[in-house]
């Protein structure tokens, strides 16, 4: 074999072993059921919200007193509500607006987080600013703070929107902190220093790459808490104005005929628990494949709790037959 036939099979094998390590992340997704069921939930929903101007076979606003409060049928797949509108369709909307509003919260809450926990980790002058702010905001329920605000600027979608980003970013500004602190004392920080670089290279070509796996993962979870949110704000009226389908108006709506027209709460109520399960479990799978570590915790934790259960329920049993022999 010649030299470059040796050159090109070495190539071949690295490039082979890059990508089995590549593939590793996707391998354990893969491996996590529950992780993929969420996954695929979630872009079921998505693209049903997505399709909804043809899924839907009335309009959400459409008014018929005639049909009021009929029960599901062939006509009315999930009913009609006490003014005779159609649940499907309600829900489907309802459903396309809790998502608009989670993963718009996700991704400004994910950016200012970012930008926050960066420069207070490698500022320390900013640190005592920045994150003492965060404190405070943190410091308040989400509800509670997200409530106030809406007093403040008023029921509409844009505001909520707003309100959810400001309550949720210190909690994403705390982990991407904590992540790029660490990031931040490496070996190849230091050289990048002592080359001369410039403190925005560091930070946003060095020290940002760094924080971008757990930053994402508290995203899909900042995701599920925001719809959790937003359909507890549109319940108790300081959320998304009433005419409006959210899912958490829907519910309120449903609330006073729970016992006579249940399926004004059931479908509504199941789409919210079908959404947040739904992001929860893939969020769980994005940790799972971005931090191998943590998961490796967790089963030693738990086989650890396994063993100590099993040591008590021996003891017990020597217990009980050295009392049984006396």
């Amino acid at each position: 074999m010649t030299l470059t036939d040796s050159t090109v099979q070495e190539g071949k094998q690295q490039a082979r072993r890059t990508s089995l390590i590549h593939s590793q992340p996707v391998r354990r997704f893969m491996a996590n059921r529950t992780a993929v069921i969420g996954g695929v939930l979630m872009l079921l929903l998505i693209a049903a919200s997505l399709l909804s101007p043809w899924l839907a076979r009335f309009e959400p606003q459409a008014v018929d007193v005639v049909s009021r409060l009929k029960p599901p049928s062939v006509k009315h797949w999930f009913g009609t509500d006490n003014l005779g509108r159609d649940v499907f369709s309600r829900t489907l909307n309802g459903t396309k607006i809790s998502i608009q509003v989670g993963l718009t919260v996700a991704l400004v809450s994910s950016a200012a987080g970012l930008v926050i926990g960066l420069y207070s980790a490698y500022y320390r002058r900013l640190d005592q600013v920045l994150m003492r702010i965060m404190d405070g905001i943190f410091a308040f329920p989400a509800v509670l703070l997200a409530m106030a605000m809406m007093a403040a600027l008023g029921p509409n979608v844009s505001n909520l929107m707003i309100c959810l980003s400001i309550v949720f970013t210190p909690a994403v500004a705390r982990i991407v902190r904590s992540s790029a602190l660490v990031v931040k004392e490496q070996t190849y920080i230091e050289a990048m220093r002592a080359l001369g670089a410039s403190r925005t290279r560091i930070l946003w070509l060095h020290i940002m790459p760094g924080t971008l796996s757990p930053l994402i993962v508290q995203g899909s979870f900042v995701f599920a808490e925001s719809i959790i949110v937003e359909a507890a704000l549109s319940f108790l009226g300081a959320g998304i104005p009433a005419p409006m389908p959210s899912l958490g108006n829907l519910l309120s709506e449903g609330k006073q005929f729970i016992y006579n027209s249940w399926w004004m709460t059931l479908y509504p109520g199941f789409a919210l628990i079908l959404s947040v399960l739904a992001m929860n479990w893939f969020g769980d799978g994005l940790r799972d494949m971005l931090d191998p570590h943590a998961r490796t915790k967790r089963k030693r934790s738990r086989k650890g709790s396994m063993n100590k259960n099993t040591s008590d329920n021996n003891n017990e049993k020597v217990s009980s037959a050295t009392q049984a022999s006396s």
